[in-house]
């Protein structure tokens, strides 16, 4: 009780750079802008390019697939470097990447509003890149910040940025079509609020997230004493399975969120206004999903909620494709993107959970995983529609075939909930 008022004096008297709510917000900003921005604009300035006529269906394909494989390549180099390279590694520390990859992600925003397409893929590609490096050292610096001042619960703000910056791009990009602004107009606005975000985020990440006054491993205990270790026997084969079951996620919900738009303007009537407002309702559902995840109780088993997550995410699919109406797609996106972060916030609590001694090298191994899974899901997609009689079934087969994804995948979550069962009274996380 006497150590209260220290605390909240220490907290008063900190600089504002340092004050817990504000080291959460700038992860939010900073997820907002890598995220929301540098992966997911695409989403909706997709049929504004189709409108233009500056690339096509199979061509947006590969588009979304270049970011999708940057996104891997950035997950594999930030597993490998402190293996390959630990002198850079420490030289370059979380902070650092983090706001070399925001810089990266503006200026890889802006060069897509130049009429070169041909220089696209690679810009898609690098964007991808530095979405995954932010994702990965933003969230590490933040996490260790706010354990490190005493507010860890303040995490799961920093998972509500994803679906703040969909939102801020999906309305915007409603606001254009409605303004009947060309694609490359939003891609240079897109670039410019990408800017103002990295400019709240730059002045608060900086340095190590280190305790005031203790060493960097100071919090090293106390984040990772909570852990419940994996059971006798599971090791290996529940790395595997963790890591197959989240990739698994990445194909599930990537054919979805990536032509969605697409998807309701052929489905719904010429001149709907309701297309416009489907990815906006699918950010909220993510911000929405991120906020609730971190009220989970922590003796609860993270697989089951995985499971749970993956259902959600699968029964709002279906949803899209038996219910090809208005509401049916609004209340489709709003459940696809509420279990969006929350199952990316519960598969690294469990990976840490199962392998706590690899630490950041997991986390990279699975968010690999991940990419795969988004990699494989536009080709196969393009591909569908190839073949496929019509438009609408092509995209029919696509879904079907990424609900199925998510539902071996929440079997797999099951399956090792079975087989390696928490202790009793002994938390998850």
């Amino acid at each position: 009780m006497s150590s209260s008022p220290s605390l909240s004096t220490a907290s008063i008297s900190a600089p504002w750079q340092d004050r817990p709510w504000i080291v959460a917000l700038a992860g939010m900003a900073a997820l907002a802008g890598a995220m929301g921005i540098g992966r997911f604009a695409f989403t909706p300035l997709l049929p504004m390019m189709l409108n233009d006529g500056v690339v096509t269906l199979a061509g947006g394909s590969w588009l979304a697939t270049a970011n999708y494989l940057g996104y891997l390549l950035g997950a594999l180099a930030c597993m490998t470097l402190p293996w390959l390279a630990p002198q850079v590694r420490q030289r370059w520390h979380a902070s650092r990447l983090a706001r070399a990859g925001l810089l990266a992600t503006v200026v890889l925003t802006l060069g897509m509003a130049l009429p070169i397409p041909a220089a696209w893929p690679a810009l898609r590609l690098a964007a991808g890149v530095a979405s995954a490096v932010v994702f990965l050292n933003i969230s590490a610096w933040c996490m260790l910040r706010l354990v490190a001042l005493g507010q860890p619960a303040l995490g799961g703000l920093i998972f509500c940025g994803p679906g703040v910056g969909i939102v801020l791009t999906g309305l915007s990009a409603s606001a254009m079509v409605a303004w009947h602004w060309p694609a490359a107009a939003g891609w240079a606005v897109f670039g410019v609020l990408c800017a103002l975000l990295c400019g709240l985020v730059w002045p608060v990440v900086q340095g190590l997230p280190q305790p005031v006054g203790q060493g960097a491993s100071g919090s090293a205990p106390s984040s990772a004493g909570s852990v419940s270790p994996a059971p006798a026997g599971a090791g290996l084969g529940a790395r595997c399975m963790l890591t197959l079951a989240y990739g698994l996620a990445g194909l599930g919900y990537i054919v979805t969120a990536t032509f969605l738009p697409v998807i309701a303007r052929s489905a719904l009537p010429i001149g709907s206004a309701w297309p416009d407002f489907f990815w906006p309702l699918f950010g909220t559902g993510v911000a929405m999903g991120a906020a609730l995840s971190t009220r989970t109780p922590a003796h609860w088993d993270r697989r089951w909620l995985l499971l749970a997550a993956y259902a959600v995410q699968a029964g709002a699919i279906a949803l899209s494709v038996v219910w090809p109406v208005a509401a049916g797609f609004a209340l489709g996106s709003w459940l696809l993107g509420l279990p969006f972060t929350a199952i990316t916030f519960y598969a690294l609590q469990e990976a840490r959970r199962v392998w706590p001694a690899a630490g950041d090298s997991f986390t990279g191994m699975l968010t690999a995983a991940y990419g795969l899974g988004q990699i494989a899901g536009p080709p196969l997609v393009a591909w569908l529609l190839h073949r496929a009689g019509s438009e609408a079934e092509g995209f029919a087969q696509g879904l079907g075939l990424a609900a199925v994804a998510l539902v071996v995948g929440a079997c797999l979550y099951g399956a090792m909930a079975l087989r390696w069962p928490l202790k009793a009274g002994r938390p998850s996380l």
